[in-house]
């Protein structure tokens, strides 16, 4: 997601704790950036504040809009009257939460924004005998509960959203690593690789597979083995 903060403090407080709900985060600190960042960029969600340099939330959301842009966006502002909130929608924003804030909260209307985004779907998801509770970030494979990392749990909830679809590096890392992820590294063949470790292992049937030349897929089908 990008988190669109100009007050350093506050931004880091809440990129650092979305970053430990396994959330990648990319920080804009005012309104331009935020628009480039946007342009060049995929995200699944922003955060928004009101009070920005060069262009204001409001200016932002309205051009984002513009652009035929359909990202859920979150409006944070310190104002709290009626006529803020309503501004704030009339600007394109989905939704809208006043500071000060719990950020339990903020996890709350995240998740479901986020599910608003893709339609409605069930907090639990299920491929063959795998489990993923998306709101407690818990999984499980034949009922056998699997420990995950932050991480970890992140790429496998993208890996299950994406199941039966192959899905590149390019695309893992939008998603679920943030700008400072080093296209070179192979922190993605490292977090895969523990991924089947823990899903796999001592299983009949392998979930993760690799699609060699085009990137991983995770899926019950026969036939799916790597190539």
């Amino acid at each position: 997601m990008l988190l669109v903060e100009d007050e350093s403090r506050v931004a880091g407080f809440i990129a650092k704790g979305l970053r430990e709900e396994a959330y990648a985060v990319d920080i804009a600190s005012d309104g331009e950036q935020a628009l480039y960042q946007a342009a060049v960029n995929s995200y699944d969600l922003v955060i928004l504040d009101v009070m920005l340099p060069l262009k204001s939330g409001h200016e932002v959301c309205r051009e984002l809009r513009g652009r035929g842009s359909h990202v859920p966006i979150l409006m944070l502002t310190a104002r709290h009257s009626v006529d803020d909130r309503v501004a704030g929608l009339d600007s394109g924003a989905d939704d809208y939460l006043a500071k000060p804030f719990d950020f339990k909260e903020l996890l709350a209307r995240l998740r479901a924004l986020s599910r608003r985004s893709v339609g409605i779907r069930p907090q639990v998801l299920k491929v063959g005998d795998l489990t993923l509770d998306t709101g407690k970030h818990f999984a499980a494979r034949s009922g056998r509960p699997v420990s995950l990392t932050a991480k970890e749990y992140a790429l496998l909830e993208f890996l299950v959203l994406n199941e039966g679809r192959v899905v590149g590096r390019e695309q893992i890392a939008q998603h679920v690593w943030d700008e400072s992820f080093d296209p070179l590294s192979n922190v993605i063949d490292v977090y895969i690789k523990r991924l089947r470790a823990k899903l796999d292992s001592g299983m009949a049937r392998r979930l993760i597979h690799t699609r060699r030349g085009e990137g991983y897929i995770l899926t019950v089908r026969p036939g799916a083995s790597d190539v």
